[in-house]
C-alpha cells in the first residue's frame, strides 16, 4: 500500500459537502462556494455514504482531463464499494461504451459513434428538429399556456432521438419516464435505470432483426464489427448523453431568454443570435453539473490533495462555469473560451454540433412560431429538479396569444 505524504490533505476524516441534500438544487453555488473553500479540490457526497473529489478549479480540471496515465474512467474499482442499490449506481457504474472505457476500447467505440453521427447530415437534423418543433407547437399553441419543460423541451429531445434511432413518436414517454429517474439519483434511480435499460435492449434486438436508416443499424452495420451487447451500450450511452443534457440545455436556455426581456425583443426580432444564450448557459448554468468523472490508477496526489484509489474524482463543470472569467487570457471572449461543459481530452463530447445546432434550431423555431411567450414565474422562483449530477428546471410555465399551426405552404410558421 502506498503510503500517505503528511505534506498533503487527505479529505478521509473531514465532513463532506453533501450534493445530494434537497438544498443543493435551488442554490448549488453556496454548495460551489464550499468546496472551493477547501482548495481546487474539495470532499464531497453524490449520494449518502458514497464520497467524491470534486475539482473546481479548472487548471486542476484540464490536467485530469488531459493525463490518461494517472486517472481513467473505468469505475469497477469503486463499484466494489458501493452498496448494489446505491441510487447513483445507475449513472456510474461500468459499461463497455466509450464513458467508461480507457485506451484502445475507448478509441474503437468512440470511432463507431464518430463515424455513425457524421452520417447526419446538418439538413437532415434540422429538418427533423422543425418536424418535431411544428407537432408540439400544433398540441401546445391552441392552449395560449404551457410549461416548457414537460411540453417542449423533453418531448422535442425524445421526439428527435426517437427519430434518429429509428422509433415512431409513440415511444417517447418510455424514454422520458426511465432517464429522468435514473438522472435524478433518487429513490426511483433503479427503477428508471432498468426502464430504460429495457427500451434500449428492445430497440437494439429490433434492429438486428430488421435493419434500417437510423443509429443503432448503422452502428451494427459499422466494420469496427461491435457485438450486439456492445451496441447496446452504446446506444444506452448516446441516448442518454443526447436527451437529458440536451433537454435541459434547451430549456435552461429558454430559461435565461424569457428571464431577460432586454434579451427576449432583440432575439426574437433577429438581433441578437440564439447562440449566445446558449453559451451563456454552458457558462453558468451548464445542464451536467457534476458528471466528468475519473479514477486514480494508484494513489497520487495533484494540487496539493491525496486521491486515493477508487474514490471518483468529478470534474465541476457548474462550479468552474461560476468562476470560469478569471482564467481567461488572451483576449478571447469569456464565453466562447472559459466553460468546459463540452469536457476536454480524449473523453471530450464527439457531437458537440449536433447538439448545438439542434439547441439553436429549436429555439428559433419556436420564438418565430410564438413571439410573446411570456413567463408566468420570475426566474427566482423556478423550482429545479433535485440530483448531483444535473442542472435541470422542473417546469418552466408560459403564457402567450393563442395560435394555430399553419398549413406547410404558409412560410410565416403561423396563423392567428
Amino acid at each position: 500500500m502506498t503510503a500517505y505524504p503528511p505534506d498533503r490533505h487527505d479529505f478521509s476524516r473531514s465532513a463532506p459537502v453533501r450534493l445530494w441534500e434537497d438544498g443543493f438544487a435551488p442554490d448549488p453555488h453556496r454548495y460551489y462556494d464550499a468546496l472551493r473553500a477547501q482548495g481546487p479540490i474539495g470532499w464531497a457526497e453524490l449520494a449518502p455514504g458514497v464520497p467524491a473529489y470534486v475539482i473546481t478549479d479548472r487548471r486542476a480540471a484540464l490536467d485530469v482531463m488531459h493525463d490518461t496515465r494517472t486517472f481513467s474512467h473505468d469505475p469497477r474499482g469503486w463499484e466494489e464499494t458501493v452498496p448494489p442499490d446505491s441510487p447513483v449506481l445507475g449513472m456510474m457504474r461500468w459499461r463497455p461504451n466509450a464513458l467508461f472505457s480507457d485506451g484502445a476500447a475507448h478509441l474503437r467505440y468512440r470511432t463507431t459513434l464518430i463515424d455513425v453521427f457524421d452520417l447526419v447530415e446538418p439538413h437532415d437534423l434540422r429538418g427533423r428538429v422543425h418536424r418535431a418543433v411544428r407537432l408540439l407547437a400544433g398540441r401546445i399553441g391552441p392552449r395560449g399556456e404551457a410549461d416548457l419543460v414537460a411540453d417542449f423541451s423533453r418531448p422535442l429531445m425524445a421526439l428527435v432521438l426517437n427519430d434518429l434511432f429509428g422509433l415512431p413518436d409513440s415511444q417517447s414517454d418510455r424514454l422520458n419516464e426511465g432517464l429522468g429517474k435514473m438522472m435524478e439519483g433518487g429513490a426511483q434511480a433503479v427503477e428508471g435505470e432498468t426502464q430504460f435499460a429495457q427500451y434500449v435492449l428492445e430497440l437494439v434486438a429490433a434492429k438486428a432483426e430488421r435493419p434500417g436508416d437510423d443509429l443503432p443499424s448503422r452502428l451494427l452495420a459499422h466494420p469496427a464489427e461491435l457485438t450486439c451487447e456492445e451496441v447496446t451500450w452504446q446506444v444506452f450511452l448516446t441516448l442518454g448523453a443526447g436527451y437529458e443534457p440536451t433537454a435541459n440545455l434547451l430549456s435552461n436556455t429558454l430559461s435565461r431568454i424569457l428571464g431577460n426581456p432586454l434579451y427576449y425583443s432583440t432575439l426574437t426580432n433577429g438581433a441578437r443570435p440564439v447562440m449566445d444564450a446558449v453559451v451563456e448557459v454552458l457558462h453558468h448554468e451548464t445542464p451536467l453539473a457534476n458528471y466528468g468523472t475519473y479514477y486514480a490508477r494508484e494513489p497520487v496526489a495533484i494540487h496539493g490533495v491525496w486521491l486515493r484509489e477508487a474514490v471518483p474524482i468529478v470534474v465541476s463543470y457548474g462550479a468552474l462555469g461560476q468562476f470560469a472569467e478569471r482564467y481567461v487570457t488572451g483576449g478571447r471572449s469569456p464565453k466562447d473560451a472559459s466553460h468546459l461543459s463540452w469536457g476536454a481530452g480524449s473523453h471530450a463530447c464527439p457531437v458537440k454540433q449536433h447538439v448545438l445546432l439542434l439547441v439553436t434550431e429549436a429555439i428559433e423555431r419556436l420564438t418565430q412560431w410564438l413571439p410573446d411567450l411570456d413567463p408566468v414565474l420570475p426566474r427566482e422562483r423556478l423550482a429545479w429538479r433535485p440530483g448531483p449530477f444535473h442542472r435541470s428546471l422542473s417546469a418552466l410555465p408560459v403564457r402567450f396569444s393563442p395560435r394555430s399551426p399553419a398549413s406547410p405552404a404558409d412560410p410565416s410558421g403561423v396563423r392567428t
